[in-house]
């Protein structure tokens, strides 16, 4: 079983594996007619089931083989035009090829003796992500698993910054669009989810500033302390951005910790046209950013950083056989000193690789292709009676319901959109994702691909409204 492991006696087999399986998913990629086949859990349990995990196949050639079946044959192939889902982006050559190196060095990123230069790399892109937010010298921050972990760890730097102790008196104030991790956040800091105040939204889906003020004075006049605000920039549902200027000069006024949720929106960084959507962002305590969103980076490659370092003093515990108090005057850069991690992926070195091929502007210029794609599939929604479109973009998110002509029992309208959607899951001619506006059911489309065209956003509205049709017709008749 040593001929398995790797090390210098078995490059050469590594190099042959590891090739194969390249040039599987390179052809699948390539002859992959949709990003999804269809198939049900019912359909696919019974194959991954009939796995005997006791009896290896001991060839990687045989295990590729099986994978077929088990795996790429049904896989949701993010990298297809029709793929207009969730926030999952296609990735860059250069990350993949970082993903490659990274896993078969294996280092762990907790500690220098097992990171070395990795830790140099993680700490110079936390820079450099610092610098592009506008963050000055004192600013830090540590590579994170996602936008969750990002956020869960600034508000713990938060509630440790508060100015008491009294842990039922501290509130949260978020937008009702912001992400459910500041709920469960809260609930894991101790909190409560009554620590969180949901701040009502304009019609463009941004906090609003004014509710906001209304609701600090309220938690003052109550005796409470407005431990954080969260802003959101690019909301799950809707990409809005909230009024980050606004929202920075109430936070100073009542000496509460702004964080700014960017998991999404923060390929606006790299733009080369759109970087003044976050302007104020500067103003911030706290940014969670999302590179396997807008960086189109494999999952999973997310960072929180922090306008005053000194803060992940909060996370730091400080371990004899890991990371004794006497590297810190020995000025050893210890990255688990600021993690909520201890083991941790050089995740950083995907990043690396995609600024070095590619360049911010790159990076920058494809997100901008996708918000200008949205703006493009807003006017085809806008232009096509059988939709209705909540907002405009601000990113590449968009939000609408198909709505049959006449008068319809709003219920059934719901039930025909959820059914348009699971039709088209289940032809694996397209995904889109869904939500509730209101209490309704709504589409969305998440578009993070430069290859999807308008053609493609059109001709999956058409599958859409004919799937729609044929619920409310096949509906009729039955009644």
């Amino acid at each position: 079983m040593r001929s398995h492991l790797l090390n210098g006696t078995t490059a050469e087999s590594y190099r042959r594996s590891a090739t194969e399986g390249v040039e599987r998913v390179a052809d699948k990629l390539a002859s992959v007619r949709g990003p999804f086949t269809g198939t049900t859990p019912a359909e696919l349990a019974p194959v991954i089931d009939a796995v005997d995990l006791d009896r290896p196949l001991g060839d990687v050639s045989a295990a590729l083989d099986e994978l077929e079946d088990v795996y790429l044959r049904d896989a949701v192939y993010f990298h297809h035009p029709r793929y207009l889902g969730h926030l999952n982006c296609p990735v860059v050559i250069p990350a993949v090829v970082g993903e490659a190196v990274l896993s078969a060095v294996n280092s762990s990123l907790d500690t220098w003796d097992q990171s070395a230069g990795g830790t140099l790399i993680e700490r110079k892109l936390i820079d450099w992500a610092n610098g592009r937010a506008g963050f000055g010298p004192s600013a830090d921050g540590v590579f994170t698993s996602g936008g969750s972990q990002s956020n869960l760890q600034a508000l713990l730097l938060a509630r440790q910054e508060a100015k008491t102790d009294d842990l039922s008196k501290l509130r949260i104030f978020s937008s009702e669009c912001s992400h459910f991790s500041v709920q469960k956040s809260a609930g894991l800091l101790g909190l409560g989810a009554g620590a969180v105040v949901s701040v009502p939204v304009d019609a463009e889906k941004r906090m609003r500033a004014t509710a906001l003020a209304a609701e600090l004075a309220a938690c003052r006049a109550e005796g409470l302390v407005p431990m954080a605000i969260v802003a959101t920039a690019g909301t799950t549902d809707f990409g809005s951005i909230d009024p980050l200027p606004e929202i920075a000069a109430l936070a100073d006024e009542y000496g509460a910790w702004m964080h700014v949720d960017a998991a999404y929106g923060c390929g606006l960084l790299a733009s080369p046209t759109r970087r003044h959507l976050l302007d104020g962002i500067e103003r911030a305590d706290s940014v969670t950013v999302d590179f396997h969103k807008s960086f189109f980076q494999p999952v999973s490659s997310s960072a929180l950083l922090v306008r005053d370092g000194a803060t992940l003093r909060h996370a730091t515990y400080h371990a004899d056989y890991l990371n004794p108090l006497r590297t810190v005057a020995e000025k050893i850069p210890n990255q688990v000193d600021k993690s909520l991690q201890t083991t941790r992926r050089f995740d950083a070195l995907k990043l690396w690789m995609t600024l070095r091929v590619m360049g911010a502007d790159g990076v920058g210029g494809l997100f901008d292709e996708v918000c200008g794609l949205a703006r493009q599939g807003h006017a085809l929604l806008a232009a096509d009676s059988r939709y209705e479109v909540v907002v405009e973009p601000s990113l590449s998110t968009l939000v609408y319901r198909y709505v049959p002509a006449g008068d319809a029992d709003p219920e059934e309208v719901d039930r025909a959109n959820l059914h348009a959607r699971k039709a088209l899951f289940a032809s694996g001619e397209a995904v889109v994702a869904g939500t509730k506006v209101d209490g309704r059911q709504y589409l969305k489309f998440t578009l993070l691909n430069p290859e999807t065209t308008a053609a493609d956003i059109a001709a999956v509205l058409d599958l859409i409204a004919g799937h729609a049709e044929q619920y409310l017709g096949e509906n009729l008749v039955h009644a």
